[in-house]
């Protein structure tokens, strides 16, 4: 079984594969501070409750998989590799591993590793052109060609970032649950922000994405939009230019990567 791990700036998300199936998966935050022992620990802890999958850290897992937005916690799971998976095949998705997507940005060392990868997996999956829209700490906007070229894309604060600075710079806002309101115009405070943040991130997300379809193609309607990251499903139903939903894109990517980089039989 191959063990995926996507570490973002505020989460970080683990998958397991049985071949191209994705049979498990879990989230957790992320945290700088944590050493590589203690990241073993939780690995351990949370592919211990999986049947198929023994008491043992690297008992049943054939390979692994890794990319990292915080170089520190890179740094860690690194070690974690060397020390508890010694004998696993692993790839850390960094300068030199082959995606097999080529970026053309003008400086590609800027461009986060799980962008590539999310490219990648959307041009297997849908082909291109295509964007790809990352809710996470920040809301990513990527551009990929017909031939599924990295091509650039825009970066937006993300949801909960907008949330968290209404409730602090607002002298009588706070924060409020990311939940749908009941109406467009808020009756209350709460409604109101609610209203704001969603149809205001619906309203980007649609403004954006027609906006660099027509940049893609002659015709928008060739472009496919994925969505994926931990906030996605709040604005699925209201951004109308989302044409799929892949919550584990990036995981398929890091399994496509590990396929490209590691000898699989």
């Amino acid at each position: 079984m191959l063990l995926t791990i996507d570490v973002g700036n505020t989460h970080t998300v683990l998958g397991l594969f049985d071949g191209a199936e994705i049979v498990e998966h879990w989230r957790i935050s992320t945290d700088a501070r944590r050493t590589a022992d203690e990241l073993a620990v939780l690995l351990q802890g949370l592919m211990g409750m999986h049947p198929l999958l023994g008491d043992d850290l690297g008992d049943g897992i054939d390979g692994i998989s890794i990319c990292s937005t915080v170089p520190s916690v890179l740094h860690e799971l690194r070690e974690v590799t060397r020390r508890y998976y010694g004998d696993v095949p692993s790839v850390l998705v960094e300068p030199g591993v082959k995606t097999g997507v080529p970026v053309l940005a003008d400086n590609p060392k800027e461009v986060g590793a799980d962008r590539i990868i999310n490219a990648l997996a959307a041009v297997h999956l849908y082909g291109g052109p295509c964007i790809v829209v990352d809710f996470g700490t920040a809301t990513t906007f990527d551009a990929v060609s017909a031939r599924g070229e990295y091509l650039g894309g825009a970066i937006a604060p993300g949801i909960e970032i907008s949330v968290d600075a209404l409730g602090v710079r607002g002298a009588q806002l706070r924060k409020i649950e990311l939940a749908r309101p009941r109406s467009v115009v808020g009756k209350n405070t709460v409604e109101a922000m609610q209203s704001g943040i969603l149809y205001g991130f619906a309203g980007q997300v649609d403004g954006i994405g027609e906006r660099m379809a027509r940049e893609l193609a002659d015709d928008p309607d060739d472009v496919t939009v994925i969505a994926t990251g931990g906030l996605a499903p709040l604005v699925l139903g209201e951004a109308s230019i989302i044409d799929a939903h892949e919550p584990w894109l990036t995981l398929i990517g890091l399994r496509l990567v590990y396929e490209r980089n590691v000898s699989v039989t």
